[in-house]
């Protein structure tokens, strides 16, 4: 789906992963393990080639935005762009948190066999992203960091096209209703309220989340409102 020009908005098992179609193509997540054909064949059907795929951008290190990362990493070379914060965990380097936090945790030791499966394979991380970096996407894209949901989660921001990536800081679950991070993955839900009230500060009209339909009008009022 189309959300804006030049932008795509893939979906698979709930989860969103955004095409960027300029004269380089960029990918904004990678959805859950398993979801690398659908996006190269949607890319296809664009009448582009995975070849073109020049740069992942993830927004957060969790199995749902990074599950398919590995693979289309190997079958793209695109380089690979992630918050120094959450870059860690990713690479190895740091041991996973539990996905599931607070009274929550319990789920983690439930539901380890189905968790394990869908782990990320590590793959080399080539950019460490920073609050303020801008990237050339879409006329200039700008990182603001904003954790709660993992420490090392990524808004990206076009003031030009006055368009808005924000992963998991804000999704739409239910058709309509706007929500900030959910607590049961969220490892700091005081940063998180903080991170959704650092976004209503800035100024846009499209609002493109991990989870839920993108909101293509008065998103930042709608942002506003759930602050």
């Amino acid at each position: 789906m189309e959300v804006a020009p030049q932008v795509y908005q893939i979906t698979r098992m709930m989860c969103n992963v955004f095409l960027v179609a300029e004269e380089e193509l960029t990918l904004i997540d990678t959805g859950w393990r398993g979801s690398a054909r659908r996006i190269l064949d949607s890319v296809q059907k664009l009448g582009r080639s995975p070849e073109e795929i020049t740069l992942i951008i993830i927004t957060h290190h969790h199995p749902d935005h990074t599950g398919s990362l590995a693979e289309l990493k190997r079958l793209t070379n695109a380089k690979v762009a992630l918050h120094k914060a959450d870059a860690q965990y990713f690479t190895g380097k740091l041991k996973e948190p539990p996905l599931f936090k607070g009274w929550y945790r319990p789920l983690n030791l439930l539901l380890w066999p189905i968790l394990l499966f869908l782990r990320p394979k590590p793959a080399d991380v080539d950019i460490i992203l920073e609050d303020g970096d801008e990237l050339p996407e879409l006329g200039g894209l700008r990182v603001i960091h904003t954790p709660g949901h993992t420490p090392g989660s990524i808004s990206l921001f076009s003031p030009k096209r006055r368009l808005i990536f924000t992963g998991d800081t804000t999704a739409c679950f239910l058709p309509g209703r706007l929500s900030g991070p959910l607590r049961i993955f969220s490892f700091d839900m005081a940063q998180g309220r903080e991170s959704v009230e650092k976004l209503a500060q800035l100024e846009f009209d499209i609002l493109c989340m991990g989870h839920g339909s993108a909101v293509t009008q008065g998103a930042r009022e709608k942002v506003q409102k759930l602050v």
